[in-house]
């Protein structure tokens, strides 16, 4: 099966932010941001992302991969 990997975990630590200060600085809950850190989101708003691509001064690729599952 085809999934959406979430790199968000690798990038919090690579600019040195907590996942707290990350929420609080885009305007969502902890429990909110760590459903998505752990891939359990349905779907990402455009607005969540493009907030936490500004805070951590990253590109949307570096937090979402696409991985081919086997068939």
């Amino acid at each position: 099966m085809d999934i959406i990997k979430v790199n968000l975990d690798s990038v919090l630590k690579k600019r040195g932010v907590t996942s707290k200060e990350l929420a609080e600085k885009i305007g969502i809950t902890e429990a909110n941001l760590s459903i998505l850190k752990t891939g359990k989101a349905k779907g990402v708003r455009f607005n969540t992302l493009i907030s936490i691509c500004r805070e951590l001064d990253c590109q949307p690729g570096d937090i979402l991969e696409y991985q081919r599952g086997e068939e």
